[in-house]
């Protein structure tokens, strides 16, 4: 009696498991991870609006780097050394981040938290050279796209810590725009002291 022999010692294997899963079969290629595509934003609107608030605020914050210094410079401050027009044009150009904030629904905690910060900057920024380092320093349209993004992305949940940071924040405003009037008022009766007395 004869006994017939498989010509090909591995066909069981591959009749049971397949050319793919045994071995015989085996590919680099089948043994990658499947990574799923990357599923693209569910609001791509509110990302675009958010984007543009912080490229906005790139430009009129943080535009180009001083030489030297860990401070950014951009077109806020430059245009506040326009005497008279320049602070209103640059806090006039900051708005359209508190517009865009009105768009995205935002709580109106966080907006009026954005319009103190430009307030700020356009009271103390109107002080020749004083206010333009100030506005180097304090960035408020960076500020208020920072405030924008966590506003527009995350829930935010309006605390007594905000309502009094604003108001807090308010006074102190008033309390610095009615000094600035009183110094300006000052120099004035100076040099008209001087010049005609």
């Amino acid at each position: 009696m004869s006994c017939r022999q498989d010509p090909d010692p591995f066909n069981l294997e591959r009749e049971l498991f397949g050319p793919s899963d045994s071995w015989y079969g085996y590919s680099v290629a089948d043994s990658a991870p499947h990574v799923p595509p990357e599923s693209p934003s569910p609001y791509p609107q509110r990302e675009a609006l958010v984007a543009t608030a912080e490229l906005l605020a790139k430009i009129l914050d943080t535009t180009v780097k001083i030489p030297g210094t860990p401070f950014y410079i951009g077109l806020d401050p430059l245009l506040g050394l326009i005497p008279g027009v320049g602070d209103v044009l640059a806090s006039l150009i900051g708005t359209v981040i508190l517009i865009l904030a009105a768009r995205l629904d935002v709580p109106q905690i966080v907006i009026t938290r954005m319009s103190v910060n430009l307030l700020i900057n356009g009271t103390i920024g109107a002080i020749p050279i004083l206010g333009d380092l100030f506005s180097v320093w304090f960035r408020s349209h960076a500020r208020n796209a920072e405030l924008l993004r966590r506003a527009a992305t995350q829930p935010y949940r309006e605390t007594q810590q905000a309502r009094l940071y604003v108001a807090g924040i308010i006074a102190g405003t008033v309390v610095l725009l009615v000094l600035a009037i009183a110094a300006v008022l000052w120099i004035v009766m100076k040099l008209w002291a001087i010049m005609f007395l």
